[in-house]
């Protein structure tokens, strides 16, 4: 079965999306909102079930080349004391793959070059769907409109057209913290691959990158649209009694390249993947905390879902239902658990819950930390055919 689609959103799950489609056949217009296809963002982890959906599409391997395996790290208090270490060989041993390291810039452009230019369109906004048609919908593009057997809304967290075919649905809700993020200036000599610090209601963390830059992170408690006229002065005098190399890391930052963004979610589930001829992917679908790095995997794993369950149905109708079937129930169960993360870690703030925790953490054994990995990360992409 092949057909026309359009692909609402250029980021990482839309690009997928349309990767996909196209393997199976499928003709992939891709439209975007922002002028350009920015490389922009910090850096993103990997784990075995992104890095499998990226195999899938064709274009794992290249992923792989550019990214920087996570062999060890962990996490630890703000004086530097081990809470929890990471095995990424165990890892690697189970599922073949050890967590990746690579800059978010890096990837998207990646997904971009697997796509000819011409399906790219940029700096378009679609105000509407007109789904009057029962088997067609048509996308109003500036001057023009796009006709499509199916619509792939990827658009993000604050996605226009979920609001559209879910008038009903609260949408995204602040989750309580905030993020600055930032990718180093230059390359440091780093002991670990990935680590996370937790304090009381703050979060420090770090990806090592192959050419020896970090990306770092620092999650705050603090009320949604809090801005800082100097954020990294502020971080430094939040993070300055931390352990090393946090100080070093903040220290090889430019002020310019510091991101900040409030962290949203999806806190309410949808009660469906799909209206029509349209299926939501990606944070469109399922907006999560970021809190155990699954955010972008979990859109890799729509996207090859998606592509298989068109491949290996007899209509449009039957393959959106299969999609919605197979990733809404997983999907939302992730964001379950990432929410809960949140509330575990860098979200807990009294001191003899704290204490607690840490305690906890530093008495389970080593092979807890990879079995809670595995309980998200092994999983198997359906096959395209």
């Amino acid at each position: 079965m092949g057909g026309t689609a359009v692909v609402v959103g250029g980021g990482i799950g839309g690009l997928a999306a349309a990767i996909g489609l196209r393997r199976i056949g499928w003709e992939v217009r891709v439209v975007e909102r922002s002028a350009t296809l920015a490389d922009a963002g910090a850096g993103i982890s990997l784990h075995a079930n992104g890095l499998r959906a990226l195999d899938a599409l064709g274009v794992g391997a290249a992923v792989r080349a550019a990214a920087r395996p996570q062999y060890s790290g962990g996490t630890r208090t703000p004086e530097g004391r081990w809470l929890a270490r990471m095995d990424g060989t165990a890892l690697e041993r189970t599922l073949g793959t050890p967590i990746v390291g690579i800059r978010r810039a890096v990837l998207h452009r990646l997904l971009r070059t697997a796509l000819p230019a011409e399906c790219l369109h940029t700096g378009i906004t679609v105000p509407a769907l007109d789904r009057s048609a029962p088997d067609r919908v048509a996308v109003p593009v500036g001057d023009g409109v796009l006709d499509a057997d199916l619509v792939v809304a990827a658009d993000g967290v604050g996605s226009r057209l979920r609001g559209l075919l879910f008038p009903g649905h609260p949408g995204p809700v602040y989750g309580g913290s905030t993020v600055l993020r930032a990718i180093t200036a230059r390359p440091l000599q780093l002991s670990g691959d990935f680590e996370l610090t937790w304090g009381g209601g703050a979060e420090f963390g770090h990806i090592a990158f192959a050419d020896g830059r970090a990306e770092w992170h620092a999650v705050l408690t603090a009320p949604a649209g809090v801005r800082h006229p100097d954020p990294l002065g502020m971080l430094r005098r939040r993070f300055g009694a931390w352990h090393d190399p946090i100080p070093a890391l903040l220290e090889a930052t430019r002020p310019e390249d510091v991101l900040h963004h409030d962290i949203h979610e999806l806190a309410t589930p949808l009660g469906s993947f799909v209206a029509g001829r349209v299926a939501l992917l990606g944070d469109a679908a399922h907006a999560m905390t970021p809190n155990l790095g699954q955010g972008a995997c979990q859109a890799l794993e729509d996207a090859v879902t998606l592509a298989a369950a068109l491949a290996g149905e007899p209509s449009v109708g039957a393959a959106l239902a299969r999609y919605d079937a197979e990733r809404r129930p997983r999907s939302q169960a992730v964001a379950r658990a990432a929410r809960q993360a949140g509330r575990m870690g860098q979200q807990l703030s009294h001191p003899l819950a704290v204490t607690l925790r840490n305690t906890a953490l530093r008495l389970a054994p080593s092979r807890a930390t990879t079995r809670a990995i595995l309980r998200h990360a092994d999983w198997t992409p359906p096959s395209l055919g």
